[in-house]
């Protein structure tokens, strides 16, 4: 247990006076042989056993009380963590801190943030446990820097939330590598989290490899979890799901979709005022929303003569999690999807070439272009919205050149060849093909992300109605998109530093599949590649926080949260200038998402290991450290009444005549 006056406990020993006093009182007498007791000892032979035990017992409470009296003055600390700030003093304390969006919620009976009143919480209990070595580990970095003393973390309150989101596997792995590094004795890993499950990617395959990791230290590593799952009642959230220009009877238009979600355990219709700001300009409408979900869709903004780039703000009310009360975007005249089609076999390709010149809105331009792999080095990367690869996988400089236009954030689509088979590319390559009479249905696919995601509206694609005759395996691993009945993936994603590249196990040819009959599924997939591929071609970008990589000097905040330090630019939310590109940073989706842990998924995850959690939040809670010598000093009151019971002479009882009494 932890003290505030350790060295109170050096008079422990003390506590043996009652044995020491019992021990020397027995030496004060001889025992001489009398005949005349001897009928006396017979008689109390009887009683001779209760009398040991009760000498026992306050012998006992005796020491008890003195012990007692001894850990008061010590001073002992406890409190929402009874027992788990046990153990004796770390050598090194690891601090891992989610300051996620969610995080800037206000929490539940206090006027702070979640992220203030943990971090206020943390550090007035750990100056009180003490350790070796701080250190701290904090979503915005994710890497490990040592604090002079846990007061610095008061400090990293004024840097508030991101606008991203935590990767807590990520952090306790860099935890681990770190005692590792550093061969840390007894180790303590304390975290502060809201159990946002996005936050912990519970699912995400990490878990027992990092269980397995801490299990195999020889020293005591015990992990806390500090956690503030609750959140007010009636938030309301606020989304930009898309951006356009258009040319209108006023001249240019911007065309803003706007969605609103609210707390899922608040019913009924609700009026929410929604903001527009644009160029210094501010609008304001109402919008009910009567569901969870509302979206306002295509709302007009008329701009004024030329102007066709900028950026904006959608706002709502403050709430009880301001973190989502906004939305940045920006805008300009849309690129140019370009694609570039390398095919071995036209009737392959004709279809996704077909789809991919047919612009899905006015004022968009689309071309297409085929090459053969003679003329792959010639093609200009750097205005290339989509690669469609249909034949054996790249090699040698075109493989080179084709991973430096994915890293960019270029994406490419790859079917198999005629024959099967080929060389190795980013980790997979084409198998065998397999034939079906009769074709495969879709069995399953990815509806919530990527290419075959729902519509905006929230309606699914007619995925489930495709008819696949021939498909080629395809070896390595992959993300499945879609899964044909039996388990063969048919659509995949490959695993890439930036941009996407997809994998189709079959071809739009009217012998292998449907895709070209059923034209919807094909459409849609190909123009949100195209649209992922030419968004890193314009002058504006809108990424989520921390997914873009905003590399180079020269940035100059536009708008967002004043004071926010240029190293902070990619996870905090706002509008940022480099040169002639504009970008607008915001939360990512799984943000809005307010699923969290509950404790039976938490204690899967720390299955095995040492560790405990306690709710914070209110100013109702208990601290986290407390001095409990007053309960002490009420056991060594109970003890000391408990002797004086012991010590008590029993009572007489009346005998007959010739009868000893006892």
């Amino acid at each position: 247990m932890s003290f505030l006056q350790p060295g109170m406990l050096l008079a422990l020993p003390l506590a043996l006076l009652p044995v020491l006093i019992h021990l020397i009182n027995q030496r004060r007498y001889q025992n001489v042989p009398w005949a005349a007791m001897m009928f006396l000892r017979a008689a109390t032979r009887m009683s001779r056993g209760w009398a040991r035990i009760r000498q026992w017992l306050i012998l006992a409470v005796r020491v008890g009380a003195l012990v007692a009296l001894v850990i008061a003055v010590a001073r002992p600390l406890a409190g929402g963590w009874l027992g788990g700030v046990g153990g004796g003093r770390a050598d090194t304390t690891i601090l891992v801190v989610d300051r996620s969006a969610s995080m800037g919620a206000r929490s539940v009976g206090s006027g702070a943030t979640k992220l203030e009143r943990g971090l206020a919480q943390l550090a007035g209990a750990l100056e009180a446990v003490g350790s070796g070595r701080w250190v701290l580990i904090e979503s915005g970095t994710g890497r490990p820097r040592e604090l002079e003393s846990p007061a610095a973390l008061r400090g990293l309150a004024a840097l508030g939330v991101t606008a991203g989101t935590a990767d807590l596997p990520g952090m306790l792995e860099a935890a681990r590598s770190y005692l590792v590094e550093n061969r840390v004795g007894r180790a303590e890993i304390w975290i502060l989290s809201d159990l946002r499950a996005a936050d912990w990617d519970g699912e995400g395959g990490r878990w027992p490899a990092l269980r397995d990791g801490f299990l195999s230290f020889p020293q005591s590593v015990r992990f806390h979890v500090l956690a503030d799952p609750e959140t007010e009642p009636g938030n309301v959230g606020v989304r930009v799901s898309g951006v356009r220009l258009r040319e209108g009877g006023e001249g240019v238009e911007l065309l803003v979709t706007v969605v609103l979600t609210r707390d899922e355990r608040e019913a009924g219709p609700r009026m929410v005022p929604v903001r527009f700001e644009l160029d210094g300009v501010r609008s304001e409408l109402s919008v009910e929303m009567s569901g969870s979900r509302q979206e306002l869709r295509d709302h007009r903004i008329v701009l004024g003569q030329g102007a066709k780039r900028g950026w904006g703000r959608v706002s709502i009310p403050s709430d009880g999690e301001p973190s989502d009360d906004e939305f940045y975007f920006v805008y300009d005249e849309p690129a140019v999807r370009r694609t570039a089609v390398v095919a071995e076999d036209p009737r392959a390709v004709e279809a996704i070439e077909l789809a991919a010149g047919i612009a899905p809105e006015g004022g968009l331009r689309c071309e297409v272009e085929r090459v053969g792999r003679e003329q792959v080095g010639a093609l200009d990367w750097e205005s290339l919205g989509l690669l469609v690869w249909q034949g054996e996988l790249p090699e040698g400089e075109d493989a080179e050149r084709i991973r430096g236009y994915l890293g960019r954030g270029g994406v490419a689509l790859f079917l198999p060849p005629r024959g099967g088979g080929g060389p190795e590319f980013m980790g997979f390559k084409w198998g065998a093909w397999r034939a079906e009479a009769e074709g495969w249905a879709v069995e399953s696919w990815r509806s919530d992300h990527d290419l075959l995601a729902r519509t905006s509206g929230g309606a699914p694609l007619p995925v489930g109605t495709l008819r696949v005759r021939r498909v080629c395996e395809v070896e390595g691993e992959l993300t499945p998109l879609a899964m044909l009945a039996g388990g063969v993936p048919l659509l995949g994603r490959v695993s890439t530093e930036g941009g996407g590249a997809y994998v189709l196990g079959t071809t739009v040819a009217a012998g292998d599949s449907s895709l070209a009959v059923d034209g919807v599924v094909l459409y849609v997939m190909v123009h949100r590649a195209l649209a992922a591929g030419a968004a890193v071609l314009g002058r504006t970008r809108m990424v989520d926080a921390g997914a873009e990589s905003m590399e180079g000097s020269g940035w100059v905040r536009l708008a967002g949260r004043e004071g926010s330090v240029s190293s902070e630019y990619p996870i905090q939310a706002g509008v940022y200038e480099q040169a002639e590109r504009l970008w607008a940073v915001n939360r990512r989706a799984v943000e809005d998402e307010p699923a969290i842990l509950d404790g039976e998924q938490l204690g899967g995850l720390f299955r095995g290991l040492r560790w405990i959690r306690v709710d914070a939040g209110g100013e109702d809670r208990p601290a986290l450290i407390e001095e409990i010598w007053r309960a002490f000093l009420v056991a060594m009151l109970v003890l000391l009444v408990g002797e004086a019971a012991l010590c008590l002479p029993k009572r007489a009882v009346g005998v007959g005549r010739g009868e000893l009494v006892s």
